[in-house]
């Protein structure tokens, strides 16, 4: 079993964009910069057989590259925050691009989240804080509201495998997917 998701990978310009902001977030516990992607589909443990099945099925993904901007910050729980992110801005393209991964996943015999895809970057994931700290967190986070790493054009998507380590999940790259102009 394989543990495993497919992402777009944020150029180095994005991340360090990223990084520098996330430093200035009171985050009680914060993703490793080198490992900010935007995450299109989360396999979760798969058999190496499903895993090979979902390779063939991205392989044969046919997408135009496409613009994607990186913006804006926000939070997921609610009244009880567990996640910080920073938004992304992409429209169609990424949605098409990543129904398709889905689907691919699925035909091969995975089981990804039934969750309204949401685009993101997560930048710190943490259990509820108290009040007073989550009151500061999201003060900060509605500062950030403006916002903006910059934009970047998508030409690729990866499959990672994802293993847990003592600092949050170690991702290596397992393969990758070109997306080319002109492709539908």
């Amino acid at each position: 079993m394989i543990r495993a998701f497919v992402a777009i990978p944020l150029p180095e310009a994005v991340r360090s964009a990223l990084a520098v902001q996330q430093f200035l977030l009171p985050l009680p516990r914060k993703v490793e910069p080198e490992t900010f992607h935007l995450t299109l589909c989360f396999l979760g443990e798969v058999p190496d057989a499903v895993l090979e099945a979902a390779h063939e099925g991205f392989a044969a993904i046919v997408a135009p590259s496409f613009p994607l901007e990186i913006a804006g910050l926000g939070m997921f729980g609610g009244e009880r925050p567990r996640v910080v992110w920073a938004g992304v801005r992409a429209g169609q393209p990424l949605e098409r691009l990543q129904a398709k991964v889905e689907r691919a996943a699925r035909v091969a015999g995975a089981e990804p989240d039934s969750r309204k895809f949401t685009p993101h970057i997560t930048l710190g994931r943490f259990a509820p804080p108290p009040p007073e700290d989550r009151m500061r967190l999201e003060r900060a986070v509605a500062a950030g509201a403006g916002f903006h790493a910059g934009g970047f054009e998508v030409n690729q998507f990866v499959l990672y495998r994802s293993d847990p380590g003592g600092k949050g999940p170690r991702h290596q790259e397992l393969a990758r997917y070109p997306l080319g102009p002109g492709c539908t």
